[in-house]
């Protein structure tokens, strides 16, 4: 049986749309000094002008990677809120849980 995981057009879209804006952000601090447009003068094969993109297999899983943080998180709000005696998972259980997941993954 196949488990649910995230679409990967979904996640390329959105590491496409972090690339944009880090390229964005590194043109815009190397305007801002003079010394780092002189030095990246050089040949059309700046890291500026390379299209970043995903091999299949990265796509695929990182899609896995993100379809596993998101069931731990539920999982671990879960437990919160069972113990609370809570029926639903509330922002407060996932704020609680947080910082051990970020440091687990």
């Amino acid at each position: 049986m196949e488990e649910n995981t995230f679409d990967s057009d979904l996640i390329r879209a959105v590491l496409r749309l972090v690339w944009e804006r880090r390229g964005a952000e590194r043109e815009k601090n190397q305007n801002s000094e003079p010394e780092a447009e002189i030095i990246s003068a050089g040949p059309s094969t700046s890291k500026r002008s390379r299209l970043t993109s995903a091999n299949a297999n990265a796509l695929k899983m990182s899609c896995e990677l993100l379809r596993i943080f998101v069931t731990e998180a539920i999982q671990r709000a879960a437990a919160i809120a069972e113990a609370e005696g809570s029926l639903k998972i509330e922002a407060t259980h996932l704020e609680r849980i947080l910082p051990q997941l970020l440091l687990d993954f």
